[in-house]
């Protein structure tokens, strides 16, 4: 499978952010498109995502097959949970074809087991983001779409949230916007 951006270009205002950008995100394949705040990141995953219209070009899906849609794991900037709900429940929610003993393995990984219980809003910014990753990663998915993943994490949080979502990666593609690119070496970076 192959997700085509072809020639985007996309402005708010007089601020244009991306200017005719063109990309091949292909699977197996990983991908960090970095640079200042500002510069386009963001914009450039909710257009992937279909969340956002380009002013002109296009995002299409290529392959062996016709893709009706993709399927996407995704890392929003923000963490957009549940605050009520504990990481098992936030985790578990997004896909009726997962198993709470599996989520909960899962998120052993990246978490203490004493965080697991705990509503989502008493937990470190670090522990929310693990869930985050954790969210993204179990629900089966065509590609893995990371908007700022590691953002916040320790740097001990961060070597195991990068070794998680490899392991998780699969044959699909995986796409990251990320001002900091340290730990990154394994995908193709790409400056906007």
């Amino acid at each position: 499978m192959i997700i085509e951006v072809k020639n985007v270009s996309k402005s708010y205002g007089d601020k244009k952010v991306l200017d005719d950008f063109s990309l091949n995100i292909e699977s197996e394949h990983a991908y960090v498109v970095t640079g200042p705040e500002g510069c386009g990141k963001t914009t450039l995953v909710r257009i992937i995502l279909g969340l956002e219209k380009p002013d002109s070009g296009n995002v299409g899906l290529l392959g062996d097959y016709k893709y009706p849609y993709i399927v996407s794991g995704t890392v929003f900037q923000d963490d957009r949970m549940v605050e009520s709900l504990n990481a098992i429940d936030n985790v578990f929610m997004v896909s009726n074809k997962l198993f709470r003993e599996t989520v909960t393995e899962e998120l052993l990984k990246l978490l203490p087991e004493e965080a697991l219980l705990k509503p989502i809003k008493v937990l470190t910014k670090g522990q929310r983001r693990m869930v985050a990753i954790a969210r993204a990663c179990c629900i089966p998915n065509d590609v893995l779409i990371m908007d700022e993943p590691f953002d916040g994490l320790s740097d001990e949080e961060r070597k195991a949230a990068i070794k998680f979502v490899r392991d998780k990666q699969g044959s699909g593609p995986l796409f990251i916007a990320a001002k900091d690119v340290h730990d990154l070496e394994f995908a193709r970076v790409i400056n906007l």
